[in-house]
């Protein structure tokens, strides 16, 4: 089987679809939305992924023989000629047209993000049928609107209390999440739509999806950091030998090493083997030594945790009156979400203490407690050609008028600063102001951007 074959790649009913529009349908309008959800906002994210490793890919023949034989041996009717028709008149490639909002753009929900139209009349079932492969887009939006959401919260606190809140926040929430997702797919264009917003990052998939399909040679940075069994390994008896070897091997001038510290007692991790035995190597090797909390309530770890690194090792108090520890800090990457980073840095700034003195570390809340829903994200028809004659399409369930649907020929504008959803009646026809771009059209992908120009947006 060609696991290639974008075909397949759909829903099973999809494939009964052809026959089911109205005679002499011509032209179908379709457009992704997120109706609400967690976040008044989303940051979209992904679709160059999509439209490179898929909708780039030319349609075969031997594709087309291989879809026919699932979907009816599957119990569906399948439209080979329409297919064919996709081979023979357009070589294989995809008659569509995709419009959509730039990438990295943050806009309301309720707004229309994607809009997508065939460019063959006799292929207006073709719209549909990607639904199910566009809608994927969902999950780096999300991804990278979360993400976004979560740096903002950090901003706030670094700005009250930091004196550089600008050169901090790159690092300050570092991917985890690879280990915690459901395929190196998802951790790559995941991991990368994080990398949005942050810089720092242990998602190696993520930067291998950065080289190859946004452009980027390097689009997130790591450092040195231990682990359970890498101290453990060295027995208890010699934890801080393992500790001193962390140090020996990475506290260099100027660098930065992170050491998990409980793996037996993180009380006496720190007070006898950091603060004391090991406290003027760390202040000697000009490194700056980040301590990890890995068990426990988070917002208490890091309150003990940065205490008693500075009852060992003090600190300066910064231009706006907040203390930074000197030579240490702490990064705590367990329970990490949304709740538990506002409290941590609720704890830290009402004891005195900036929001520099601590990073967090994210897993599976950050790319895997996400799904379709958390944004509402819908893909639906708005609006065809039957016969020649434009028809509105659109649904309005009485039992649930959160889920109605827009009609017309959809366009995103901003006006006087606030985003605005067009509806007009005419195909091909888009505002002068529209923030809509080609991006793909025909089987090519016309708009090939690098993640640095996302981020600035």
């Amino acid at each position: 089987m060609n696991f290639d074959n974008i075909i397949i790649d759909t829903d099973s009913y999809k494939a009964s679809h052809y026959l089911q529009y109205p005679p002499k349908t011509q032209y179908i309008h379709s457009y992704l939305e997120s109706r609400g959800g967690k976040y008044p906002y989303t940051r979209f994210f992904g679709l160059q992924y999509l439209i490179k490793r898929y909708l780039t890919t030319p349609v075969t023949r031997e594709m087309v023989e291989e879809a026919r034989e699932i979907f009816e041996s599957h119990g569906e009717p399948f439209n080979y000629a329409g297919w064919m028709h996709i081979v023979e008149a357009h070589g294989g490639k995809l008659p569509l047209e995709v419009r959509a909002v730039p990438e990295g753009t943050v806009v309301p929900t309720h707004n229309i993000l994607m809009g997508v139209v065939n460019t063959d009349p006799e292929c207006y079932w073709l719209v549909s049928w990607f639904e199910t492969l566009l809608m994927r887009v969902w999950y780096p939006t999300t991804v990278a609107t979360q993400s976004y959401y979560l740096k903002q919260i950090i901003r706030e606190a670094l700005e009250k209390s930091s004196d550089d809140p600008e050169s901090e926040i790159a690092f300050k929430l570092h991917d985890f999440g690879s280990r915690g997702v459901s395929s190196q797919e998802s951790a790559g264009i995941g991991g990368l739509a994080h990398l949005t917003n942050f810089m720092g990052t242990d998602t190696v998939a993520a930067l291998m999806f950065g080289r190859k399909f946004y452009n980027t040679p390097m689009p997130g940075f790591s450092i040195p950091a231990a682990e359970h069994s890498s101290i453990t390994s060295w027995g208890k008896e010699h934890e801080v030998d393992a500790y001193r070897n962390m140090l020996v091997q990475f506290a260099k001038p100027g660098k930065t090493v992170a050491i998990v510290s409980d793996s037996y007692d993180l009380k006496k991790a720190i007070n006898e083997h950091w603060g004391t035995t090991l406290r003027d190597e760390i202040l000697e090797s000009g490194a700056t030594v980040v301590i990890r909390p890995d068990s426990g309530d988070p917002a208490a770890m890091v309150r003990m945790t940065v205490r008693a690194l500075d009852a060992k090792f003090g600190h300066t108090i910064n231009s706006k009156g907040f203390k930074v520890l000197n030579a240490v800090r702490v990064i705590q990457g367990d329970g990490i979400n949304e709740d538990s980073i506002r409290e941590i840095l609720a704890v830290l700034l009402g004891e005195g203490y900036s929001a520099t003195n601590v990073a967090f570390g994210m897993g599976g809340a950050l790319l895997q407690m996400v799904n379709r829903d958390t944004q509402k994200f819908a893909y639906k028809a708005s609006a065809g050609i039957i016969d020649g004659k434009y028809q509105p399409i659109y649904k309005d369930p009485v039992t649930d008028p959160g889920k109605r649907s827009k009609d017309g020929i959809l366009d995103l504008v901003k006006r006087n600063g606030k985003f605005e959803t067009l509806q007009g009646k005419e195909f091909g026809k888009y505002s002068e102001d529209s923030l809509l771009r080609v991006v793909y059209r025909n089987g090519e992908l016309l708009i090939d951007e690098a993640l640095q120009d996302i981020r600035a947006r």
